[in-house]
């Protein structure tokens, strides 16, 4: 698979697009006024203990207060302890209280009207390693599926951490597999010095504020997210280019011949055709080649998708029709949970289909098709009214949130009242108005639909309004009013 990376820089914003096999599959964007603070170690004040919730608010310095569970305090053996054999929490108020000061990283960034999420279980990534400098656990990656190629990576910190109670863990990253056992103890001498470092200003830091801040987006992609198949990494900034050189020379040496500066009079993203592929990505529906289509709906509680056969009529009978509609639906929401960063409960409605078969081939299809998704998910099956359910892990904004806000006319309802409806409130706010007051006449401010429709098909309703409260009623349309804003003025 053709895999590339395109990285488009502004003073205002970074963005990075990967693309495989001429395709926009993800898109990652850091804005100066508003950086991601997945990875940052603070140093916080707790300031609110709630024994009903098993967690706390912790302040980080930030507007909104963070999150932290019960869970994220407990060493790490206690917690896998909790998971596999259902041992007890210990209760939240005998682990904090109230102004205590605790070191913590940012697990989950700020979404929506959240704060961050936290963790006690500090952690620190290079590119071929994660150090934990609490655990002295050595685990590999489960993408890494070779045991030889497993056991050898784990040999080679066992070696290290023998008699040594002081050693910290690791856990050892896919972009692993296959590396020199002289990289990989580069790398963790890299991560002991980075974090003895963090620990001198942890000692002095003082509650709430930023101990330690993760890498910027150009760098971080590269640690991250660089496959060992990738061909291409664009870059249009001359210096982010050279920081992106130097990074690469340090740490990642056999990226240096992917790297290139763009130089190109159009713009990168136009060349590769993703403005437009991005603007696709903010409409519900979603065009199959075959004439089907999805209806992707983002809410609060879950992600909903919707598979309808549309235009697609098939060749030979129904049941051949929505196999051919569902497995080629299975393939581009994939595409879909990637590029839009959906995640949460994902409810997904197949088109029903009969035979078992049909229906195991379109759930292999859709796990094919995720696995080269970054993001951590896992799968139903498909029930018998042909939905499917599945988790995707979320720990940043969607493209929508990052992209979008709020309609300020329908509030985010998608859908506004008509005028008529609108007509039939101005109607009992005058009736209850001329209970209520005693007004010589009403002046009604409204939009020009709503005005309109009031004075041609409600006109004999308005006129027997006016006789039943004796007043006379006009109205006045506003430029600026949506259709569902009104105010009833009395004079």
């Amino acid at each position: 698979m053709k895999e590339e990376i395109l990285i488009n820089v502004s003073s205002q914003e970074v963005r990075a697009a990967i693309i495989e096999n001429g395709m926009l599959q993800e898109l990652y964007l850091e804005r100066a006024s508003s950086r991601g603070l997945v990875g940052n170690i603070y140093r916080g004040k707790v300031i609110r203990v709630l024994p009903g919730m098993q967690a706390a608010f912790i302040d980080i310095g930030r507007e909104r207060s963070a999150f932290l569970h019960a869970a994220e305090i407990l060493p790490i053996s206690e917690t896998e302890l909790i998971e596999n054999e259902n041992i007890a929490t210990p209760d939240i108020n005998e682990l904090l209280h109230l102004g205590q000061t605790i070191t913590v990283q940012v697990i989950k960034d700020e979404l929506g009207t959240k704060g961050a999420r936290l963790t006690t279980h500090l952690t620190l990534p290079s590119r071929y390693l994660v150090l934990m400098p609490d655990n002295q656990h050595i685990g590999v990656s489960q993408r890494i599926e070779d045991e030889v190629e497993r056991r050898r990576l784990k040999s080679i910190f066992n070696k290290d951490e023998e008699g040594d109670d002081t050693t910290p863990g690791y856990i050892v990253r896919t972009a692993a597999e296959g590396a020199d056992a002289k990289d990989l103890l580069r790398d963790a001498d890299f991560l002991q010095k980075l974090w003895q470092t963090i620990k001198g200003k942890i000692t002095k830091a003082k509650a709430p504020c930023l101990v330690y801040e993760e890498l910027d987006l150009p760098l971080r992609l590269i640690r991250d997210l660089v496959p060992s198949d990738v061909e291409t990494i664009k870059v249009d900034s001359e210096s982010v280019h050279a920081r992106l050189l130097s990074f690469v020379d340090e740490f990642v040496p056999a990226v240096r011949r992917c790297l290139e500066l763009y130089r190109g009079e159009r713009p990168l993203f136009d060349v590769y055709n993703v403005e437009d592929e991005i603007e696709k990505a903010l409409h519900r529906k979603v065009q199959l080649k075959s004439g089907g289509y999805l209806v992707i709906e983002q809410t609060e509680a879950m992600v909903t998708i919707d598979v309808n056969t549309g235009a697609f009529v098939g060749y030979r009978n129904l049941e051949d029709t929505i196999f051919k509609t569902n497995l080629e639906a299975a393939s581009a929401l994939a595409r879909q949970l990637r590029l839009r960063n959906l995640g949460g409960m994902i409810i997904i409605d197949f088109i029903d289909m009969k035979d078992e078969e049909h229906k195991r081939q379109v759930l292999r299809t859709l796990e094919k098709a995720l696995e080269r998704d970054y993001a951590k998910n896992h799968i139903s099956e498909v029930s018998s009214l042909g939905l499917v359910q599945m988790t995707r892990k979320r720990n940043r904004e969607s493209l929508e949130h990052l992209l979008c806000e709020p309609c300020p006319t329908c509030e985010s309802r998608g859908s506004i009242k008509t005028a008529q409806t609108i007509c039939y409130e101005i109607f009992r706010e005058l009736y209850r108005s001329a209970r209520a007051y005693d007004a010589q006449k009403y002046l009604v401010l409204a939009s020009q639909e709503v005005v309109d429709r009031m004075l041609d098909e409600e006109a004999s309703h308005l006129a027997e309004l006016e006789s039943m409260i004796e007043r006379p009623i006009r109205f006045q349309a506003e430029r600026l009013y949506t259709q569902e804003q009104f105010d009833v003025v009395l004079m």
